[in-house]
C-alpha cells in the first residue's frame, strides 16, 4: 500500500474518532514515514524540519487573535451585535418574523461578501473571522442559525474565490502557481483563459453552497448563550475606543494590502497585527494594566490554529520525504489504463487525498503538477483540460481538511463560546458539500474542455 494514502487515511480516521487533530497529524506522519521505510529517526527529522515552516504562520495567527481581542475590548463589535439584536427584538410577531428572516439572510450575505473580499479586494484571508464572528454569535443564537451553515458559507468564499478569480490570492494560485508550474513542466498555457477554464469547477462549489443553504442546514438550531466578553475589560462602550478601533482596523488592513502590493517577503499578516496592537497600546485604548490579560486571551483563542498549522507542516514534510506521491499517481493511472474518464477521476482523487493531508492547495499544486502534466499529455488531454484537472485536484481537499486554514478559520470564530466542534461542525459539512461536487465538476471540465 502507498505510504501517503495510508498516512492520510490514518490521520482522518483518528480525527473522526475524536483524537485531537494535532495528535492525529503526528501519528499519521509517523505511520506514513515508517511504512515508506524512512525509519523512526528519518521520519522525526523530516517532521521536525517541517515544523519550522509553520512557526511564522502560528505567530501571525497568535498576534491576530490578540488584535481581535483588543478590538473586542473596545466595544466596537458589540455595538454592531447590539444594533442587530435591537432590529430583531421588535414587539410585533409579524414584524419580528420578518426582521428575523431579513437579518438572517443579510448576515449570511455579509459574511459571504467578507469571505470573498478577503481573497482579493482586501486580501487578509481569514484575518477578518476572529474580528467579526465571535461578537455575532449571540445574534446567531437568537436567530437560531445553524453554525454549520455559517462554516459552509465562509469556506465557500475562502476557497472558490481564489480557485476561480485571478485577483489577489487568486492571482497567486491561478497565475503564479497553477499556470506557472504547468509551464515549468513543459506544457504551453498560451491563450488559456483561466477564469473560463475554472468556471466549471467553481460551479460545483456553488452547487454545494446552495445545497447547504436551502437543504442541509435550513432548519433552526439552538445554542446556549455563553458570555465570551467577561474577561475583555471592555467596560462601558467608549466613543474614543471605538474610533481608535476603526483606525487600528483600517491601518492593519492597509499595511497588509500595501506589503502584498510591493511584493515584500515579510509576513504581511504578522506586521499588520503588530501595527494594530501598537495603535491600541499607544493611544491607551487598551489600558496597560489590562493589556496582558487582553492579549493573552486573544492568543489563546487562536492558539489551536497555530499548533495545527505547525503540525500540518511537519506532516507535509514527511509526505514529501517518502517520495510516494508520484507512485500514488502512477498506480492510479495504470489501474484505469487508457480510459481518459477514469484517469481524470483518479488524478482528482489523488489531489483530494494529498490536500486533505497537507491542508493547503497552494502547497499541493507544485507537488502534483510535475507528475500530472506529462500524464495528461500522454492520455491526450488538451491544455485547457489539463489546467482544469490540476487546478481542481489542487483545490480539492482544502474544504474539509482538518489542517486547512479554510476550515480552521471558521472554527476559530464559531467556537469562541465552545459550542462548535471543528471536525463534526466544520470539517465534515464542508467536505461533503464541496469536495463531492468539486470532484464531479472537475471531472466534467476534464471531459468537455
Amino acid at each position: 500500500m502507498n505510504a501517503v494514502l495510508i498516512a492520510v487515511v490514518a490521520m482522518l480516521v483518528l480525527a473522526l474518532l475524536r483524537v485531537h487533530v494535532v495528535i492525529s497529524l503526528f501519528l499519521g506522519a509517523l505511520i506514513g514515514g515508517l511504512i515508506a521505510g524512512l525509519g523512526i529517526d528519518q521520519t522525526m527529522i523530516a517532521f521536525e524540519d517541517g515544523l519550522a515552516g509553520g512557526a511564522k504562520i502560528a505567530l501571525s495567527y497568535a498576534l491576530l487573535g490578540a488584535f481581535a481581542m483588543a478590538v473586542s475590548s473596545s466595544g466596537l463589535p458589540q455595538m454592531l451585535a447590539d444594533w442587530i439584536m435591537n432590529k430583531v427584538g421588535v414587539e410585533s410577531d409579524v414584524a419580528r418574523a420578518r426582521a428575523v428572516a431579513v437579518t438572517k439572510w443579510l448576515m449570511l450575505l455579509g459574511i459571504l461578501a467578507m469571505s470573498i473580499m478577503s481573497q482579493n479586494l482586501i486580501p487578509v484571508h481569514i484575518a477578518f473571522i476572529p474580528l467579526i464572528v465571535p461578537p455575532l454569535l449571540a445574534v446567531m443564537n437568537k436567530l437560531r442559525i445553524d453554525r454549520r451553515l455559517v462554516a459552509c458559507v465562509m469556506t465557500f468564499g475562502l476557497v472558490t474565490t481564489y480557485m476561480w478569480i485571478p485577483l489577489g490570492f487568486g492571482s497567486i494560485f491561478l497565475n503564479d502557481i497553477l499556470l506557472g508550474n504547468i509551464e515549468q513542466a513543459g506544457m504551453s498555457t498560451q491563450g488559456i483563459n483561466v477564469l473560463h477554464v475554472m468556471a466549471i469547477p467553481a460551479l460545483g462549489m456553488l452547487v454545494g453552497l446552495l445545497i447547504a443553504v436551502f437543504f442541509s442546514y435550513r432548519r433552526p438550531r439552538d445554542y446556549q448563550n455563553v458570555d465570551i466578553t467577561e474577561h475583555t475589560h471592555a467596560g462601558a462602550i467608549s466613543r474614543y475606543k471605538v474610533i481608535v478601533s476603526v483606525i487600528a482596523i483600517i491601518a492593519t488592513f492597509a499595511v497588509q494590502v500595501w506589503m502584498q502590493a510591493v511584493g515584500t517577503e515579510a509576513d504581511s499578516l504578522l506586521i499588520g497585527a503588530l501595527v494594530g496592537l501598537a495603535i491600541f497600546m499607544g493611544t491607551g485604548a487598551v489600558h496597560w494594566k489590562h493589556a496582558d490579560d487582553v492579549f493573552s486571551q486573544g492568543m489563546r483563542m487562536m492558539a489551536l490554529i497555530g499548533f495545527i498549522m505547525i503540525t500540518a507542516q511537519g506532516f507535509a514534510s514527511v509526505m514529501k520525504a517518502t517520495g510516494e506521491v508520484e507512485g500514488l499517481v502512477t498506480a492510479s493511472a495504470e489501474l484505469f489504463g487508457d480510459s481518459k474518464g477514469m484517469a481524470a477521476f483518479s488524478m482528482l482523487l489523488v489531489g483530494l487525498i494529498v490536500t486533505m493531508g497537507i491542508g493547503s492547495s497552494f502547497s499541493t499544486l507544485p507537488i502534483i503538477a510535475t507528475i500530472y502534466v506529462p500524464l495528461c499529455a500522454t492520455l491526450g488531454f488538451s491544455p485547457a483540460a489539463t489546467v482544469a484537472i490540476i487546478g481542481a485536484a489542487g483545490a480539492l481537499g482544502d474544504a474539509g481538511s482538518p489542517a486547512s486554514d479554510s476550515t480552521l478559520g471558521p472554527t476559530s470564530g464559531l467556537n469562541a463560546d465552545g459550542q462548535h466542534d471543528h471536525i463534526r461542525d466544520t470539517v465534515i459539512p464542508t467536505f461533503l458539500h464541496y469536495n463531492l461536487p468539486l470532484l464531479a465538476s472537475g471531472w466534467i471540465a476534464a471531459m468537455v474542455l
